[in-house]
């Protein structure tokens, strides 16, 4: 079943942006109430302060050392404003003032502000635009889920986008691997391995949803079955109004996630879903790793060296 949800946010490293917050305030700017949710646009006009201070360190980021005269050229901000900030950002650990006269470079720092940034954000960013053109397309819900402990979690919906969506919000739902489609595709395209290890701890699932878990031959016999065909179908007898297409993700790190589709029942039998849907969400999953793969890839680079 698909469903909405709000983004988690990444969780920045604290010390920078407790010294960040407080050099703004320093200046003597003050910050915007409440965090903005998911589509919702800003309550009031963006902090100009603030704004500055993101391009300067946009500019910056532009080179391995930047000049006063280049800073202005890329900003359009005045010469004693950009001094006055590259103060602050340096009292912030963002910035250190280079040997020669007026240059300056980014600090270490700055990569701290990337910790929080990884996984499931990385998932969204690499998949939200794709999945909200294809509902816009097709008129179906689709959702996108992760693995957490022993089920997939949602971490983005087009319920918001879908005419045909069967609930309004739904979030952070938990999602058996054992019998909902989306759980079977990352569990039957996982390694080996992580496979085993998941299906021995589903056969320890209180749930009902996980019991056919207990039957390991049956439940081989149905992951290689997925595995053949390429895609998932939800276990039947878990709602009989609707039913989900699912297909793999995969990183840079194997299968990363899995992507969705649900319809009606009464609509659409599911030979019928395959032939009509299966092609364009194997499309879309292929694009959403390409794009973490480059996600990945770059944070990556953007790893202090050890």
């Amino acid at each position: 079943m698909t469903m909405d949800l709000a983004i988690p946010r990444a969780q920045p490293a604290a010390g920078v942006f407790a010294r960040f917050s407080a050099c703004i305030n320093d200046d003597g700017s003050s910050a915007a109430g409440g965090t903005p949710g998911l589509r919702r646009e800003p309550a009031g006009p963006p902090i100009r302060s603030v704004v500055r201070a993101v391009e300067l360190l946009q500019a910056l980021n532009r080179r391995s050392v930047s000049t006063l005269d280049f800073l202005h050229a890329q900003t359009g901000l005045p010469k004693p404003s950009i001094v006055r900030m590259m103060q602050t950002l340096q009292r912030c650990g963002l910035v250190q003032h280079a040997p020669q006269h007026g240059a300056y470079y980014l600090s270490s720092g700055v990569l701290l502000l990337s910790h929080g940034y990884h996984s499931e954000p990385m998932i969204v960013e690499a998949s939200a635009a794709l999945l909200d053109a294809l509902t816009l397309r097709l008129k179906w819900p689709l959702a996108i889920a992760v693995l957490q402990d022993f089920a997939m979690v949602v971490r983005y919906s087009t319920i918001p986008l879908s005419p045909l969506a069967l609930r309004h919000s739904t979030l952070n739902l938990s999602l058996s691997l054992v019998s909902r489609a989306i759980g079977r595709s990352y569990l039957a395209f996982c390694s080996p391995d992580q496979r085993i290890a998941l299906l021995n701890a589903l056969t320890a699932s209180d749930s009902p949803e996980d019991r056919p878990a207990k039957n390991i031959d049956a439940m081989q016999d149905m992951l290689d079955e997925v595995r053949e065909n390429g895609f998932a179908m939800r276990d039947p007898s878990v709602c009989l109004a609707s039913n989900t297409l699912a297909v793999p993700v995969f990183g840079n790190h194997g299968v990363a996630c899995s992507i969705g589709m649900t319809y009606f029942s009464s609509v659409m039998k599911p030979a019928q879903a395959v032939q009509r849907f299966l092609p364009e969400l194997q499309t879309v999953a292929e694009e959403i790793g390409q794009r973490l793969k480059d996600l990945q890839a770059a944070g990556a680079r953007r790893k202090p060296s050890q």
